[in-house]
């Protein structure tokens, strides 16, 4: 596997430097999910208008690192000339972006970050802010008061932990009368996820509410209320945005969900190396605001996305 994915970033690399423009590699968490494909709409804008030339790759799924690790060290080895990464694991990536930054590669963390210093620029949502923003959407909700769930992503992964963490520290300084009775991973994937809420709901038919941190948990949590018609029943606050979040909240199965600008995270992550790489300095931190989406304001943000779709 380490051979393959260093022999296909040596023939991209061959290619990009025949026609002169500077490398970046971008490795996202995970190339499955809707988020990251948004997230490479804004980096290939990007790459147009800064005339860099991108290498994208990553693993499929957010919980295999060791894939991320290997292609970080396969597009050191091929002295691409930055690299921009979102960290599955902000322990487990740490080596190979401090390799990185060792060959003289400047490193732009985005999205999810790393338990390390010397990286370039750090991109991402404010997600400690943005779990913040869900603990009062749901409180809201539920008139500040009952028991509630959580579907949690995986643990690891900086940007979800951040957003739990402002989540539970919101309802207890704000809401004391709102309990967590139950809180488990989907580790980054539907069906897990959906398990999950399912053995939550059986354990606790009574519940008021429940948050989910990302998009996989989610969809899971979203197929889990359907399948046991507690559509209204049950408050959901999710996070991200996909097709099933659309149609959720348009069928009233989902209450909100909290959004991030995918498209902008990318853009900016390699306007930073683009930065960088001419001698500019970029910012050391760029913070983007989360917003929730309702039924009240779906078909706006739909708008929004369409028209990014179309630039």
């Amino acid at each position: 596997m380490r051979v393959a994915i260093a022999a296909l970033c040596a023939l991209a690399l061959t290619s990009c430097h025949r026609d002169h423009r500077r490398v970046i590699g971008v490795i996202p968490k995970a190339t499955s999910h809707l988020f990251f494909v948004s997230v490479h709409a804004g980096v290939r804008a990007a790459e147009r208008d800064f005339g860099v030339k991108v290498l994208w790759n990553g693993p499929e799924q957010e919980t295999d690192y060791a894939r991320q690790i290997e292609i970080a060290d396969a597009m050191t080895a091929m002295h691409v000339d930055a690299l921009a990464i979102s960290a599955t694991d902000r322990n487990a990536l740490v080596a190979p972006v401090e390799r990185a930054i060792a060959a003289g590669i400047p490193v732009t963390v985005f999205d999810s970050g790393i338990a390390a210093d010397g990286f370039t620029s750090f991109v991402g949502t404010d997600n400690y802010d943005g779990g913040r923003t869900a603990a009062r959407t749901l409180a809201s909700l539920i008139h500040g008061a009952g028991s509630i769930a959580m579907i949690m992503q995986k643990p690891g992964g900086q940007s979800t932990v951040e957003r739990e963490r402002g989540f539970t520290d919101t309802l207890k300084s704000e809401f004391p009368r709102i309990h967590i009775v139950a809180s488990q991973f989907g580790m980054g994937d539907p069906a897990r996820s959906r398990a999950a809420a399912e053995d939550i709901l059986t354990a606790h038919p009574r519940l008021d509410g429940m948050f989910t941190s990302a998009e996989a948990s989610t969809i899971g949590a979203i197929q889990a209320l359907t399948a046991r018609q507690l559509a209204g029943k049950i408050k959901l606050v999710g996070f991200d945005f996909s097709d099933s979040h659309r149609d959720a909240i348009a069928r009233g199965i989902m209450d909100a969900t909290v959004v991030q600008d995918p498209f902008r995270i990318g853009y900016e992550a390699v306007r930073t190396l683009a930065m960088k790489l001419q001698g500019q300095t970029p910012p050391k931190q760029i913070d983007l605001k989360a917003r929730v989406v309702d039924k009240s304001n779906l078909q706006d943000y739909l708008a929004s996305l369409a028209a990014l779709q179309r630039s």
